[in-house]
């Protein structure tokens, strides 16, 4: 086990930020930790750095306990951006690649590399206040993988980056995942978790609500949505037995249903009104699960 987060507790007075969160990461795996604001998120990751001390539980990383003989090992990338805005990018980089034990030949070659593949070399000798914020996001980014970590930590890493560079990312964070790091990151999109992760959790008011395999997870929420195409109405399909919702849609509706055998049913019970243009039984989405769990915590 790489990474374990064994029972862990965070409290700021009365307040509980994180309760009893539970979490094994294996080598190699990249891990979608998600929440809305607040749920506590950020705190977890300032745990797993070292930065707050846990009020119960306890965490590791390859068996021993995280501290600044780790640091070389372990690349994060904030929320909150912590870039000097008045310091060249090179400077920068170097500077923070340094603290992290890289020796200043070294860093300056990771540079080279990663400004190329950013295709921002023209950048280099900029001050960081002078770059629009999607090119300092990058920046920001560079700082948390050129000196190659073993333990990659990204809190909403694709915040403010356009398409292009949100796939150039995720390249790069493949690639690490392929080297054999391990990969933990929160963001809001759900799109990008289902896409980049083998496991996940949920997370709301410091609680853990699901974890899993991403297989896991969808096989457990127990609901599927079905997809019809139809030219004719399809609303009094919505009354039957085992169909929990139904959304029209421009081409026909889709129905979130309660177990398989309704899906069979809904097939017949349509045939029997026209011919079907399109019928597809579709697992359920990432975002419809999250909306339902973080939805009845709130309530």
């Amino acid at each position: 086990m790489t990474l374990q987060i064994d029972q862990v507790t965070k409290k700021f007075g009365t307040f509980t930020a994180v309760d009893q969160l539970n979490i094994e990461i294996e080598q190699g795996t990249m891990y979608g930790l998600l929440g809305a604001n607040g749920a506590g998120k950020t705190t977890t990751f300032r745990m797993i750095l070292g930065l707050l001390t846990p009020n119960e539980g306890h965490i590791t990383w390859r068996g021993e306990m995280i501290s600044y003989a780790t640091s070389p090992h372990i690349g994060y990338l904030p929320e909150e951006r912590g870039l000097y805005p008045k310091m060249k990018v090179e400077e920068q980089l170097i500077f923070l690649a340094q603290l992290r034990g890289m020796k200043k030949h070294d860093a300056k070659q990771a540079l080279t590399h990663w400004l190329d593949r950013f295709e921002i070399p023209q950048y280099r000798t900029k001050r960081v206040e002078e770059l629009s914020k999607g090119n300092q996001q990058k920046i920001q980014v560079i700082a948390s993988l050129m000196h190659n970590p073993k333990l990659l930590i990204l809190d909403e890493p694709f915040s403010g980056l356009d398409p292009v560079n949100v796939e150039m990312l995720k390249a790069a964070i493949l690639d690490f995942r392929n080297d054999g790091a391990t990969i933990l990151f929160s963001s809001h999109r759900m799109d990008h978790v289902e896409e980049l992760c083998e496991q996940l959790s949920i997370m709301a008011h410091g609680k853990q609500l699901v974890q899993g395999s991403l297989k896991e997870v969808k096989r457990g929420y127990g609901k599927q949505d079905v997809r019809i195409h139809a030219d004719f109405d399809l609303s009094e399909l919505a009354v039957m037995p085992g169909v929990e919702k139904m959304t029209p849609s421009i081409e026909g509706a889709v129905f979130q249903i309660s177990e398989d055998i309704v899906a069979q049913q809904l097939l017949e019970e349509a045939m029997k009104r026209g011919p079907i243009r399109q019928f597809v039984i579709e697992e359920p989405s990432l975002h419809d699960i999250f909306i339902e769990k973080v939805g009845n915590a709130h309530a």
